[in-house]
């Protein structure tokens, strides 16, 4: 089975954020793509595996206590 890559413009609408954003994370090298010449494609394996990393576990509190 074949790797489906976007462009910059579906990454963007895939992220839910904008086209200057994407190209800020591979400016960075934040982010994992390919470079077909002078485009940027991005694997959406590669994609879904950084939305991973980014994401933050709630804390959990214990139960407040009241003062006596």
């Amino acid at each position: 089975m074949a790797s489906q890559y976007l462009t910059v413009p579906q990454t963007a609408e895939y992220l839910n954020t904008s086209e200057r954003f994407v190209r800020r994370l591979v400016a960075e090298r934040r982010i994992a793509f390919h470079r077909v010449g002078r485009h940027v494609r991005f694997a959406v394996a590669d994609l879904d595996a950084w939305l991973s990393g980014c994401r933050v576990e709630p804390i959990r509190r214990g139960r407040r206590r009241v003062a006596a």
